[in-house]
């Protein structure tokens, strides 16, 4: 019979057992990170995702504009969820906090993100990058994306991917700062379009919109005819994220 005399000088058997036993340490701590996660967000309907820079400071024009936009989202009866770090995030949930909704922080540390901002009336302190960003979109009924950087536009990509492929309901997707996107747009448009990495019909999954008050009445629009309760299709979609 052959015998590989190889197989247990290339075996630790030590650190099989250890790192199987990190392995498993780590998938209880994810699941029991969704379960709290989202009973601590599950009253929380209404609510729009609203994504932007961790960089922008207080009197900057996109932190006014989405203290703003959070502010009219709040007072018509949605619960306002940022990443709870500064910035944008904060400038959203400074909105919402003044509002008549709830401002929901979902907190994760971060180089540009020194702990929570001040104003969440709802904050969940996440460990693991993935599980926050599914609390995004599962309890989401829209997207207002400002300017921001690589993690705006990853959530903006995430959100996209994910209603394009159906693994998640059709929501309005708003890109708020039309100069800011059009270099964007332009080249998803002009290369991704043409090359066939997209369908031309995928450009109108998202919307530009600069107005605080036009973003309000486009979400509006949207559900006016459908409510904002998730279908039995739609509750399918969000097990199977």
């Amino acid at each position: 019979m052959f015998q590989n005399t190889k197989i247990p000088e290339l075996i630790d058997p030590q650190a099989m057992y250890t790192t199987n036993g990190q392995e498993a340490w780590r998938v209880l701590g994810i699941m029991a990170e969704f379960a709290a996660a989202t009973e601590r967000l599950r009253g929380i309907r209404p609510a729009v995702s609203m994504f932007g820079s961790a960089r922008m400071q207080p009197g900057h024009p996109y932190y006014e504009k989405a203290e703003t936009i959070a502010r009219l989202l709040s007072d018509a009866g949605f619960g306002v969820i940022s990443g709870g770090g500064p910035g944008v995030m904060e400038a959203a949930n400074r909105g919402a906090f003044a509002g008549k909704s709830p401002a929901v922080g979902l907190n994760i540390l971060l180089p540009h993100e020194q702990g929570g901002n001040a104003y969440q009336d709802v904050s969940f302190d996440f460990r693991y990058f993935f599980a926050r960003k599914m609390m995004f979109v599962r309890f989401a009924s829209a997207y207002v994306v400002m300017p921001g950087g690589f993690g705006t536009l990853d959530e903006l990509s995430e959100c996209l991917t994910l209603v394009q492929t159906g693994k998640s309901r059709r929501i309005p997707i708003i890109l708020v700062g039309g100069t800011f996107w059009r270099g964007f747009l332009d080249w998803l448009e002009g290369r991704l379009v043409p090359d066939g990495m997209i369908g031309e019909q995928d450009m109108g999954l998202m919307q530009v919109l600069d107005d605080p008050q036009a973003i309000v009445e486009a979400i509006f629009s949207f559900y006016e005819n459908r409510g904002f309760e998730p279908s039995r299709a739609d509750r399918e979609k969000m097990l199977n994220l």
